[in-house]
């Protein structure tokens, strides 16, 4: 799965491989974080079935309590096999009972000493994890989480370059603004940059969109000239 698709993809894939992978899931969800102090910041979020996105709408949003989220404070699986009686949760459990699903497993996605996010895994049964689900989501959320690791970096590297790219275009064009300023006013690269800045600020345009116009005003020009 640690190919050159785009990270939403990759969270997909996990959890359409978690439901499948882990014994007696019904459905499945991947979730990704960005830092955790007091809870949970939602990055990105895939999910397998409504209902499960259901379920952990009422985990993050509503009463910010549940197997998901204590899997990532305590870096350990987080199982439940009665959600209702579950005293670790009580507004979770109860709510999420009343939905039909009796069982949860969430599995932390850990990357060196950070925690990037979880997989959560729901039954509609009583006690449908047991030591033989923890213990092949556990393994299989470890390979997961370097295939959603790498989709990270990858993005990352590729909006680094698209902004790199960007930034030089509009470089680019800058550097032919202040060239046309300089050859119409005789005036230094730095006092035409000065003009150029001074315009941007006066009308509260980007100062890459003065260059922009400019440029273009001056090709308009030079082809009604050569017509």
């Amino acid at each position: 799965m640690a190919d050159a698709r785009p990270v939403s993809e990759i969270l997909r894939d996990v959890a359409e491989f978690a439901v499948r992978s882990i014994p007696g899931a019904d459905g499945a969800g991947v979730t990704l974080i960005q830092g955790f102090d007091d809870r949970p910041r939602i990055q990105a979020w895939a999910v397998t079935a409504a209902f499960v996105e259901e379920i952990d709408t009422i985990q993050y949003e509503d009463v910010d309590e549940g197997p998901c989220i204590t899997c990532m404070q305590s870096r350990r699986p987080a199982v439940s096999g009665s959600l209702g009686s579950d005293r670790r949760w009580p507004r979770f459990g109860g709510r999420v009972a009343r939905m039909g699903a009796h069982s949860a497993l969430a599995l932390p996605l850990i990357i060196g000493d950070h925690v990037i996010g979880a997989i959560n895994s729901y039954a509609h049964s009583r006690d449908a994890f047991g030591e033989h689900a923890v213990e092949l989501g556990s393994q299989f959320a470890r390979a997961a989480a370097v295939s959603v690791h790498n989709a990270q970096l990858l993005a990352g590297a590729r909006e680094r370059t698209e902004r790199l790219q960007r930034a030089l275009a509009s470089r680019a064009m800058i550097d032919q603004a202040i060239g046309i300023v300089r050859s119409r006013a005789g005036v230094s690269a730095e006092e035409a940059f000065e003009r150029l800045t001074k315009i941007s600020q006066n009308d509260n345009v980007k100062l890459h969109r003065v260059a922009e116009q400019l440029v273009e005003e001056a090709v308009q020009r030079a082809r009604a000239r050569r017509g």
